[in-house]
Order: structure tokens, then sequence, then C-alpha cells
């Protein structure tokens, strides 16, 4: 906890006075252009793989990036891509899987999750990605768990699209969807191409998105 809480002295005495005007601007206002629906890993942090600067980014953090299709009793997933699609205007929902997931490992490996059972009903909303590798063999568990991972962001991306605010944005043409996965050891990004096809390099394929 202290080195938490040196780190906010650090933020409050040094960075903050030279970003003041920035912070000054953001006191009343938001306008990010992008909603990011990560997982809540430690390792992953969508600010600093993107390099964005505060308020640029709307961020949904949580076990597997996962997002439940629409239904009669939305939860905060759905509201908050509620608001950022329709009070914040996103034009970009990006989807974000990562290397070595726990939440995907967990379901890769048939994990026991009796002691965690809100857990286990969360990781519900990945069967769909489950039931795809569960079809194919894998030369490995890594192999395996890799393809978990990448399905897993196929799966979410069509899951967020039973969502009212989504598709309406979609059919005006006025929102993308992007799905990548993100290897923790090498820094790099795979993207999803258009209709899920593949994964391909984002550095080598910027203007890459499902859809």
């Amino acid at each position: 906890m202290q080195e938490i809480v040196k780190g906010f002295l650090n933020f409050q005495q040094n960075v903050f006075p030279e970003r003041k005007d920035l912070f000054k601007s953001l006191a009343s206002n938001q306008n990010p252009k992008a909603l990011f629906i990560s997982c809540s890993d430690s390792r992953l942090v969508p600010e600093l793989v993107t390099q964005s600067e505060p308020g640029q980014l709307f961020v949904i953090r949580h076990a597997g990036n996962i997002v439940p299709p629409f239904g009669p009793e939305p939860g905060g997933v759905s509201a908050t891509i509620e608001y950022a699609v329709v009070a914040l205007g996103v034009t970009e929902i990006i989807i974000c899987g990562h290397s070595n997931c726990g939440a995907m490992n967990a379901i890769a490996s048939n994990a026991d999750l009796e002691s965690m059972p809100a857990v286990d009903h969360w990781l519900y909303y990945a069967n769909a990605a489950k039931a795809v590798v569960e079809e194919r063999n894998y030369e490995s568990v890594e192999k395996r768990l890799n393809e978990m991972v990448k399905e897993n962001v196929i799966a979410q991306l069509n899951n967020i699209k039973t969502h009212p605010s989504v598709s309406v944005a979609l059919r005006k043409g006025k929102l993308r969807l992007h799905g990548w996965v993100y290897d923790i050891e090498s820094g790099g990004i795979i993207a999803l191409t258009k209709g899920g096809k593949s994964f391909i390099s984002l550095s080598e394929n910027p203007e890459t998105c499902f859809e």
C-alpha cells in the first residue's frame, strides 16, 4: 500500500502540475472517441498499451473481457456500453483479450471453480468460444489456451452486437468494432479481420477492423 500512496504523491507533486491545463479542461467534460473493453488482469493496461491521454479512452475492465448479451435485466456492463455509445458518442469499440489469460485458462482446462461460484457464473458468457475450441484438436495446452483467447474475443464481439445502442450505431455507420489480442511478453497486438476470418498483426495492418 505504501508504494501505491507513494505513486499518488509523485503524481500530485510532479505529474499533475505539468498537466494542469489538461486536467482543467477535463474537469467538467469528457469526449472519448473509443470504448476499450479489456480483462482486469494487472498486466494489461489499456492506457499504457495505446499510449492514450486521460479523457481519450472510456474503459471497461473485468475478468475475461466478457460482454454478456443484452437481456431483460441489463447489468453494469450493458449500462456502461449504452452510456458510451449514446451519451458520449464513441465511434470505436475495442474488445481486447490477452495472452495467458487466467479466465480463459480456467475454461480451456475445465478448472474446478466450486470455490468461486461468481467466477463460474460469469464465465458462462464465454460458452460460445468454449464450444468452438472443444470441437478442435490442439498440439499443446498453450495452443489451446491461445485459441480460447481469440475465440473469446470473437464471441464477445458477437455478444456486444445484441445491445440495441450498438446495433443502431452500426446500422447508421457511426460505430466500428475491433477485436484485439495483446501479447504480454512481446508487446504485440493481433487484430481480427473483417467478418472475423483471421487475426493479423495490428502494427502491419493498422486499419484492420472487425466491422
